[in-house]
Parts: C-alpha cells; sequence; structure tokens
C-alpha cells in the first residue's frame, strides 16, 4: 500500500484552492504574490500547500495550466472553427471575454502575470513567455492549414497572422486591466478583423 493511501485524506478540496491560488497570481502576478496571500485565499496552511502543490513555481505552473483549461480554454476552442477567418474571430471573442469575466480579475494571466518582474520572477517570465509562444504557434499551424487548403490566399504568411492575432488578443487583455469595457474591445477585435486577408 502506498503512503498517499496511509495518509490521512486531504482535509481541503485541492481543485477549489487551485482556483483561488490562479485568481491570487491573477490579480497580483507571479512576484506580487505572497505565500501568505496564497495560503490564505487557499484557506489551506504553508505546509499542505507544500505537500499537495510544491513550492511558489510548481502551483504557479499548475495554476496556469487550470487559466488554460478554465478561462483560457477558448484558445482550443477557437482553433477548432471552420476557416481562418472564424479562428481569429473566435480567439479574438474569447480573449475579450476571459479579460472581461464578472468575478475575475481583468485582463489575462499568460500576459499579466509576469509583465514587471525583478529576479525572483524570472521563472514565472519564463513560463508565461512559452505558454505565450505555444498558443501562437498553435494558431500559426492551423493558418498554415487554411493556406494548404486554400482557404487563406497562398502568398499568406501563417507565422505573421498568428503574431497578429496575438498581438491583438495581448493588447486586449492590457487594455482590459486598464479598465476598458467589454463593448469597447469587441468593437477593436471586430475593427481588426476588416482587415483580414482576402482570399
Amino acid at each position: 500500500m502506498s503512503d498517499a493511501r496511509l495518509g490521512r485524506p486531504r482535509a481541503f478540496d485541492a481543485d477549489a484552492a487551485l482556483e483561488k491560488a490562479m485568481l491570487v497570481f491573477w490579480e497580483q502576478g507571479y512576484e506580487g504574490a505572497s505565500l501568505a496571500e496564497l495560503t490564505e485565499a487557499m484557506g489551506i496552511s504553508r505546509k499542505s500547500m507544500y505537500a499537495a502543490y510544491g513550492n511558489k513555481e510548481d502551483l504557479f505552473r499548475k495554476a496556469l495550466q487550470a487559466y488554460a483549461e478554465g478561462p483560457g480554454g477558448y484558445i482550443g476552442q477557437a482553433l477548432q472553427a471552420p476557416t481562418a477567418r472564424e479562428v481569429a474571430a473566435a480567439f479574438l471573442a474569447g480573449s475579450v471575454r476571459s479579460s472581461t469575466l464578472p468575478g475575475c480579475p481583468a485582463g489575462c494571466l499568460g500576459v499579466q502575470g509576469a509583465l514587471a518582474v525583478g529576479e525572483n520572477g524570472r521563472v514565472a517570465h519564463d513560463i508565461l513567455a512559452d505558454w505565450r509562444a505555444g498558443g501562437q504557434e498553435r494558431l500559426r499551424e492551423r493558418f498554415q492549414r487554411a493556406v494548404d487548403e486554400g482557404d487563406l490566399p497562398a502568398d499568406a504568411n501563417p507565422d505573421l497572422i498568428a503574431r497578429y492575432v496575438m498581438t491583438l488578443a495581448n493588447g486586449i487583455a492590457v487594455q482590459a486591466s486598464g479598465g476598458a469595457c467589454s463593448e469597447d474591445l469587441r468593437r477593436v477585435a471586430d475593427a481588426a478583423l476588416r482587415h483580414w486577408p482576402p482570399v
């Protein structure tokens, strides 16, 4: 029998506690979120946090994964849209929605989590840079497929289009964190799509 099975069961809901940690990181950023704030929000002791999630970096990685599967889940959904333009529209609409969710911090955890960090936050900066790059690469692959299928012009640049859409989504998140409302951000997204490459 494993040690885990011999040990006492956890006295807290691990998924709910992780969601609380995600909200703290989302609002405070990696470096701004202290262990005291994290454990208080999660309703657990520091010892329980280490036992269940590992150190702060491990907790941050798990919180980012929870974000990617929750508020950031629009990314995977957008990639399933039938045309490249619909992919971009769904991606930007998802960015607006997740950046202005009632009851959640404004903006995007993946953008604001480590915008301004010192040496202690370098790990989070790199984690989030990789995460955003991964999203951009998924867009690039989808737009390359659109070129191959004739949905985008043969001379379209999938890398540039993916960077364009990702830059708009990141800008939407920054604008939201500055107080922009969802309606204004939707208008920005609509305006950007008017310049979509014609087939």
